[in-house]
């Protein structure tokens, strides 16, 4: 049973900065896109950084210039570099990772950013 696993959200200040993890277990082969998605209280989930498996990042608006994202194929994770956090960025964030035919999610991490 394939599983992913997040890591590294926590409580920081503005302007400081997180890392994220998420390590897939388990029997999973041919992951394609790898992406990282968070959910604010009250608010729908949406789409913070994807990354091919050819290691091309897209990076939504809010987060461009001060998140990164990046890949190890080798042990089926993914991570998420989170500079010049602000109060907007809380919020409980999941990976996602797509193979053919189906999809995996984390149970999220969160990250509050105190202004």
């Amino acid at each position: 049973q394939v599983q992913l696993v997040e890591s590294g959200g926590g409580l920081v200040q503005a302007g400081g900065s997180l890392s994220l993890s998420c390590a897939a277990s388990g029997s999973i082969a041919r992951i394609g896109v790898m992406t990282w998605y968070r959910q604010a209280p009250g608010k729908q989930r949406e789409l913070v950084a994807g990354i091919t498996n050819g290691g091309r990042p897209t990076y939504a608006d809010s987060v461009k210039g001060r998140f990164t994202i990046s890949r190890d194929n080798a042990k089926n994770m993914v991570f998420l570099q989170m500079n010049r956090l602000k109060p907007d960025d809380t919020g409980v964030y999941y990976c996602k990772m797509l193979v053919p035919g189906t999809e995996y999610w984390g149970q999220g991490t969160q990250v509050t950013v105190s202004s």
